[in-house]
């Protein structure tokens, strides 16, 4: 399949809210394309390694991107729109192609969703922690995770942790392109654990 392809020096995960402001022209142009013809678009992270390097080595870009859909776009003044995606399913990248006017299209192939699994009971911490830090965001004016929420999802879990921990780009991307959700979930554990956060 081929995909309109936006990279960000961040990762979008399956279910994740993308709030962006874009006013490069040719990504206006993307974003307008997308609503018009109701078509989603990728989302790739671009290699750490890259920054300031050139987008057309064929490395510049993540193997594994998500694919997104668009929920809302505002004008609010001539030539930036405000603008909300969902993340749908993950795809690895299998090329990509750097048109005329300097937008990305990439050849892709769709990866499966993560199945539905419920957390282990070891993990029912980092799930209370999950719940307790959306009240925290929310008391403090930001939802940055879109409803219904999944607490029974390990996937789902594992990803919105995954969305709102300090680490890197580069980590994010590892832990948003592993195929055992379960697995995912554990890393994040884990890591919540050595910093004291779920005991």
């Amino acid at each position: 399949m081929k995909l309109p392809l936006l990279p960000l020096q961040a990762v979008l995960f399956p279910g994740g809210l993308l709030s962006l402001k874009v006013f490069e022209a040719r990504y206006l142009d993307l974003v307008s394309s997308c609503l018009r013809e109701h078509k989603p678009f990728g989302v790739v992270a671009v290699r750490q390694s890259s920054e300031g390097g050139k987008a057309s080595d064929p490395n510049a870009f993540e193997a594994v991107g998500v694919m997104a859909e668009l929920m809302e776009v505002d004008a609010p003044q001539a030539g930036i729109l405000q603008v909300r995606a969902r993340g749908l399913n993950r795809f690895t990248l299998v090329g990509q192609t750097q048109l005329d006017d300097g937008l990305w299209e990439g050849r892709t192939r769709a990866l499966d969703n993560d199945e539905r699994v419920a957390p282990s009971e070891s993990q029912l911490e980092t799930v209370k922690g999950l719940a307790n830090a959306i009240g925290t965001l929310k008391q403090q004016g930001s939802e940055p995770f879109l409803k219904p929420f999944h607490f029974e999802d390990a996937g789902w879990v594992a990803n919105r942790w995954c969305e709102i921990l300090p680490i890197s780009v580069a980590a994010k991307q590892r832990l948003m392109a592993l195929e055992d959700p379960v697995g995912r979930l554990q890393l994040v554990d884990d890591f919540l654990r050595s910093k004291g956060v779920v005991r």
